[in-house]
């Protein structure tokens, strides 16, 4: 039945923005539209968020799950979404300057030492950018109230698979945090009634003013803010001491094109590409004719030899593939070499745009490169011909690959299956070649390790400063130099070999940055203190006493994020680890969700049957081996990933719709099920220590509990409408 409340609300509805059903549509698409916004946006401005993107993702959901909770209590929170809004981007502004805390068991680039500072920093943005998002969970947890609750929830799924994918077009085709603010702007006004909309607008207009100042001049990736600075090399002697440091300067300037006629000029800048405030990649030549200072020339020479460092090696190369071609120095130094033809593989399209503009080079118009936007290991899945040289070029990453998961960007890259798959593909005198930046000691061992796992070789082994390069050779080959430039060939300790063997990335899991199977003691602190935040938020701000029912949503709620993030790892792995992807896996998500939805109108009741289907649609997952599926035909793994893959999702859909229907408190039920999505979220976080595939386990614990609730629940309902 359907309260007064309610009746006011959809009274409201009608008057504000006619049909109901329409008015959540709009909500949900909004508020799915804009977590992914400031998913995408938040890490350029704090550079620290773009390792915890995940958790940007989990506060959404809490957000969300609070405010519908709060569906029944009579305050309209909708109408201080605009204030909200204004208040969370000053406190991203002045956390704008926070660093990136290092870690003792995680190697993250140019960390600065871990303290409390930005631990509490990560908190403030989790918790404000909770508490936006609450008035879109309370509008939607009303609009819940006015229909019935399936309808409400095939509504409410319809805008968010609208909204995932109008996203994912707008991201691709033309990122602007400035126009996606305005989209969920004008949605929002549309929304709102007329007499709010004047004091709405103001702070909307403030809004948008303080948006110019939280981002630079820059370019926006599919996985980065990207901004360019010019570096000048030095020609004179006084300045050559320094040049090192210099070339990573903030000082030094902004730009947004490059010098005229950058192709043909003698002496051309280096182009200093930062993503997320961050060094990440010079866009230059290593030709030393193009310029015409000795000094330049050495600093130039100086420079190439990392690059040279798989010729140098290797007698073989006239075929050659480059993973991670970023601007397209490694490219450049195998031409230089005298590679006849390079497959230059780099999974931003951005970087090899801006390459196009800015490297002197201008390597990807030479006839002998062809570009693969790709990623690496997809192109070594499909790659059919064999290599004299395969090199990993200085291929790191400084994001997540999918803010439903804490794997790195190039987490499938570094393992001992993806090595194994690139040594296979070189002719019999071929090399594969590896140039990083490690940093910690162990992080070369480990890498150390994992070639030698991957090829069954020795690897060859040079370290200077933290970086270190490796090459591994099939056939009979000649030992390679002691010393090329700075970097001299090393012997890794036998002890700390052994160790780095126990922890040798894999599939399953895929974590180089991890010095041994465990959550860092950093996550486990903000986790922690972030679960206390939610924790107690939802207890002081819930409408009613949480209940059996209330636990089976929430179990619900863990186990359908698990799924969904297990979906997308798998379905990343098995294709590529590329924004396209992910966004088809998570559309996909909800496309299976909504046919749930709409067949658990035909059915009576939840049995035990249903859980079995589900808990038995989880054992190929769990039991059949990656290896085995990454060895089917394209349209085979298709298969698989249409039709093995989702099925969980299908299942645990319907149990939830079943229930969903049933359900005296519609609202509630979603916001206990978001806030166990936030759970799922946290604790996606034990695969860094027990692997993505055990997981599985703790997917069909959450439904098995979710079970357990819901019978316990109906227990109490009988015995309560029982006779005395």
């Amino acid at each position: 039945m359907i309260s007064a409340n309610a009746s006011l609300d959809a009274a409201h509805t009608e008057k504000a923005c006619g049909h109901p059903a329409w008015r959540l549509f709009a909500v949900s698409f909004t508020a799915l539209f804009f977590e992914l916004m400031v998913i995408r946006w938040a890490p350029s401005i704090i550079r620290l968020v773009a390792y915890y993107a995940n958790l940007m993702l989990i506060s959404s959901f809490l957000g969300l799950g609070i405010g519908a909770m709060l569906a029944r209590r009579r305050i309209r929170l909708f109408h201080w979404f605009p204030l909200l809004m204004l208040v969370y981007l000053f406190v991203l502004l002045a956390c704008r300057n926070a660093d990136l805390p290092g870690s003792s068991t995680e190697g993250r680039f140019n960390a600065a030492y871990a303290h409390l500072t930005s631990y509490l920093i990560i908190t403030a943005v989790f918790v404000f950018n909770a508490a936006v998002f609450v008035p879109l969970g309370q509008q939607i947890g009303k609009l819940f109230q006015t229909m019935p609750p399936l309808r409400a929830y095939a509504w409410d799924l319809g805008g968010s698979l609208c909204g995932t994918v109008i996203f994912g077009l707008f991201s691709f085709l033309f990122f602007s945090p400035f126009a996606g603010l305005a989209i969920v702007i004008v949605i929002f006004l549309i929304l709102t009634e007329r007499q709010h909309r004047w004091w709405q607008s103001l702070l909307f207009a403030g809004v948008m003013i303080v948006m110019l100042r939280t981002n630079e001049t820059g370019f926006w990736s599919p996985y980065y803010h990207i901004t360019i600075r010019r570096y000048d090399i030095p020609a004179d002697a006084g300045q050559r001491e320094n040049a090192a440091t210099n070339i990573y300067s903030r000082a030094l300037p902004l730009v947004t094109k490059p010098e005229n006629n950058i192709r043909t000029i003698n002496n051309p800048p280096v182009y200093i590409v930062n993503v997320n405030q961050d060094f990440y990649q010079p866009h230059m030549t290593i030709n030393p004719l193009r310029y015409t200072n000795p000094l330049s020339k050495d600093f130039v020479r100086s420079t190439s030899y990392k690059y040279d460092f798989p010729y140098l090696v290797s007698a073989h190369r006239k075929k050659v593939a480059v993973l991670g071609a970023g601007g397209g120095t490694d490219v450049e130094a195998a031409l230089l070499n005298g590679a006849e033809h390079v497959d230059a593989v780099e999974i931003d399209p951005m970087l090899v745009k801006l390459s196009h503009q800015f490297n002197p080079s201008g390597v990807y118009d030479d006839p002998r490169v062809t570009v693969h936007t790709d990623d690496a290991r997809a192109f070594l899945r499909r790659a059919l011909e064999k290599y004299d040289i395969i090199v990993f070029g200085w291929l790191d990453s400084q994001a997540l690959f999918s803010h439903m998961s804490n794997i790195r960007l190039d987490g499938y890259i570094y393992t001992a299956e993806s090595i194994r798959s690139a040594f296979n593909l070189l002719n019999e005198q071929g090399w594969l070649a590896i140039s990083f930046v490690a940093g910690a000691d162990w992080l070369s061992h480990k890498l150390f390790a994992m070639v030698k796992e991957g090829t069954g070789q020795t690897p060859y082994v040079y370290a200077h400063e933290g970086s270190i390069l490796l090459a591994v050779a099939r056939g009979q080959h000649s030992p390679p130099p002691p010393a090329i430039g700075d970097f001299i060939r090393i012997e890794p300790s036998p002890a700390k070999l052994q160790a780095a063997k126990s922890v040798v990335p894999t599939d399953d899991w895929p974590y180089l940055y991890l010095s041994r199977r465990t959550i860092p003691s950093d996550y486990l602190f903000v986790i922690t203190l972030l679960l206390l935040v939610s924790v107690t938020s939802v207890l002081t701000l819930r409408s009613e006493r949480f209940g059996s029912y209330g636990w089976h949503f929430l179990f619900l709620g863990v186990g359908f994020l698990l799924l969904e993030t297990s979906a997308i790892t798998n379905c990343c792995l098995y294709f590529g680890s590329t924004w396209l992807v992910t966004m088809i896996v998570v559309a996909g998500v909800l496309l299976m969700v909504l046919a749930a939805n709409y067949i658990a109108g035909a059915l009576k009741k939840v049995n035990a049957w249903l859980y079995l289907l589900l808990l038995a649609s989880l054992l190929p997952v769990y039991l059949v081996p990656q290896d085995a599926v990454l060895m089917m035909s394209f349209w085979q793994r298709v298969s698989w990933v249409l039709l093995i893959v989702p099925l969980p999702v299908f299942f645990a859909g319907l149990i939830f719709s079943v229930t969903f229907r049933d359900s005296s408190a519609p609202a509630f039920s979603l916001g206990a099920n978001l806030v166990g999505a936030m759970i799922g979220g946290f604790s996606e976080y034990l695969g860094m220590a027990i692997g993505h595939r055990n997981l599985i386990l703790l997917i069909a614990g959450a439904y098995l509990s979710s079970l357990l609730c819901l019978i316990f629940a109906k227990r109490q309902r009988f015995r309560t409408a029982a006779p005395c």
